[in-house]
């Protein structure tokens, strides 16, 4: 191949004019994903030459090596994994085929402390380099390949980069750094370097050598020597004893896999005998990812087998609500070359997936229900960021359901979040019978429905459910110890023995007293209602919509529709305030029919809904502050 002269991917060049422009608040990071970028090419090896040993070629040692030329003012990392074709250069540096980078791009825009965290995020951690290089050669042979089919390529991270082919006795990847001058003082010097292989890349298992150096006396000066020494544990983290590992190597070695710029908020490591023998090391986050509702992006846990690395994003080891969580298995009973098929399948990894899926609960379940505040304040930051995807799992993990139903938290009539279906039961009123609960689209528009008028006039407890999973929710959690959960939107409201007889008999007075003026209410309304009755649940409010047991809430069909699905068509019931002054004086109105409809039209604003005929709404309205006016 004769060189050539090719152009970044646009989004490229949007990242590297960012780099080399604003990332300046933790440089050091550039070392940090070259190594993990390196060390992943050894893993890729490895996993690669199980069914092609000849990969190897004669050198089955798997190490990266970081070599500082002071004179040249180059940095080296080396590794000897898998390697580049000429085209997997192309393809792999000059553009950025994961999805996802037009958020990446987005992002780096605002707090450069954040921005210098996201570079990892999003697959892209080679291009960090430009942070202290102002150019890049990278000179690469990919494993079987030929001496002769080795690839340059070069760029200074501008508009343009080459490739051209060279002569290349070794596989794997050389990552050269021509480093910037005022860059060439920190990053050329060993014990600098060393100090950054310590705190970020301590935990890879695979060797990352320095040269030696010494103090020579008679020079007084540090000179290296051609000897090369081994500068990190080079051992995996979870093989190692917990004894031994502290709480700032947990962190680092989370940051590392989960590009995460933030410690974990919690983490378990153990490792698991009997049916089936593996270690785990799991982590959650603090903080939810960017990505978390993207159905593109696949979760799950890194998998080793024997510590051979065999992929990333391995989604059986994990049920799907539980995809926050990040981590390592390594197995001691998969075969090394299982597949995505395979794990679908296997016995084995049900084991893996049952006992990962327990521990993350137990660690969940000691934080919420700890003696101690500081952990349970902990819980409450964990459900802020992940409970709408823990609520997911009601309906996904049957074994689970009740631990599920104890975790969860709402807010609430009484409290504004964090409150238990325990915390709710065990507050319930003498002779409640059920749990009541309410759904809507903002936690103002719940706090603020008609619906909930009787309820805190009584002083009975309801939970405001606000998720967008909520009312899925509903569908699959239908009681909590006993008692029935039970949405004060659906149905006539039925207090049960909280309500007490001449409150009932009042309603039943007034439902037959106002039996015409009901009859009127329908015809007028029988476009767009069910049905017309009178109500004891409003206080202060004239009317409310409220849905048959059985049908489609209006909440629901909303969020139906946002989503571009059709939604069951299903008529609401008006029930009215025979109390209120608005409904008193409607059957005397000269504007019944434009009464009626502000009525409902009303009712179906104060739930969150939308008029189909907005400026039908406002010419009623209008007409009747005129007539008022006059």
């Amino acid at each position: 191949m004769t060189k050539q002269t090719l152009s970044f991917q646009a989004e490229v060049k949007q990242l590297l004019h960012l780099v080399t422009h604003a990332l300046y608040s933790n440089k050091e990071i550039f070392l940090r994903e070259l190594i993990s970028n390196a060390s992943d090419a050894c893993d890729k090896l490895r996993f690669e030459a199980l069914d092609n040993s000849a990969l190897y070629e004669d050198a089955p040692n798997l190490e990266v090596r970081i070599l500082v030329d002071k004179a040249n003012k180059t940095l080296t990392i080396r590794d000897n994994g898998i390697g580049m074709s000429a085209q997997e250069a192309i393809d792999h540096l000059g553009t950025i085929a994961k999805s996802g980078t037009k958020e990446f791009v987005g992002r780096m825009s605002g707090d450069q402390k954040k921005d210098a965290q996201l570079i990892g995020q999003f697959g892209v951690g080679f291009y960090s380099g430009y942070i202290v290089a102002d150019r890049i050669t990278v000179e690469s042979r990919r494993a079987g390949l030929g001496a002769a089919e080795g690839v340059r390529w070069s760029s200074e991270g501008t508009g343009d980069f080459e490739v051209d082919t060279i002569d290349k006795p070794t596989r794997g990847t050389d990552i050269i750094l021509h480093l910037r001058d005022e860059e060439a003082d920190e990053f050329l010097t060993a014990w600098k370097l060393r100090t950054i292989v310590g705190k970020y890349s301590d935990h890879i298992s695979l060797p990352i050598l320095m040269q030696k150096e010494e103090w020579d006396a008679e020079k007084s000066e540090q000179v290296t020597k051609d000897e090369w020494e081994t500068v990190n544990q080079a051992a995996a983290l979870w093989s190692r004893s917990k004894s031994d590992i502290t709480s700032e190597q947990y962190d680092e070695f989370y940051k590392q896999i989960s590009h995460d710029s933030e410690a974990p908020l919690a983490y378990t490591h153990n490792r698991v005998e009997g049916r089936s023998e593996y270690t785990q090391l799991l982590f959650v986050p603090a903080k939810a990812p960017y990505d978390m509702w993207n159905r593109e992006k696949r979760g799950g846990l890194k998998l080793y087998v024997k510590r051979v690395f065999i992929m990333d994003d391995a989604e059986a080891l994990l049920p799907s609500y539980l995809r926050f969580v990040k981590g390592v298995i390594d197995s001691a009973d998969l075969p090394l070359n299982v597949s995505r098929e395979i794990l679908q399948e296997s016995r084995d990894v049900k084991a893996i997936r049952e006992g990962c899926t327990k521990r993350i609960l137990s660690m969940l379940e000691d934080m919420a229900h700890h003696d101690d505040e500081a952990m349970r304040n902990k819980y409450a930051a964990f459900w802020r960021e992940f409970g709408s995807v823990l609520k997911e799992g009601i309906g996904e993990d049957f074994a689970n359901r009740e631990r599920l139903a104890k975790l969860f938290r709402f807010a609430s009539t009484h409290a504004a979040e964090g409150v238990s279906l325990a915390d709710y039961v065990s507050r319930m009123k003498e002779g409640q019978e059920v749990i009541y609960v309410i759904t809507a689209d903002t936690l103002a528009a719940a706090q603020n429905s008609p619906q909930l008028e009787i309820f805190k006039k009584k002083g009975i407890e309801v939970l405001l459910l606000t998720d967008r999973v909520d009312e899925w929710l509903l569908s699959h959690l239908y009681e909590f110890e006993g008692k029935q959960l039970q949405s004060v939107a659906k149905g006539a409201v039925d207090l049960g023995s909280l309500q007490d007889e001449a409150e009932k008999k009042k309603a039943e007075e007034a439902a037959e007293s106002l039996k015409p003026l009901l009859e009127r209410l329908q015809a007028s309304l029988k476009e767009v209602t069910k049905d017309v009755r009178v109500t004891t649940r409003l206080v202060d409010s004239p009317a409310c919509l409220v849905t048959s047991d059985g049908d489609v809430s209006g909440h629901l069909a909303r969020l139906l529709k946002q989503a571009g699905q059709s939604a069951p068509d299903a008529k609401p019931t008006l029930e009215i305030n025979p109390e209120h002054p608005l409904v008193k004086k409607l059957d005397t109105s000269e504007h019944f029919d434009d009464l009626a409809h502000i009525l409902f039209d009303q009712a179906l604003l104060a739930e969150g809904g939308q008029l189909d005929d907005p400026a039908a709404y406002v010419r009623r309205v209008n007409a009747l502050l005129v007539t008022a006016a006059v």
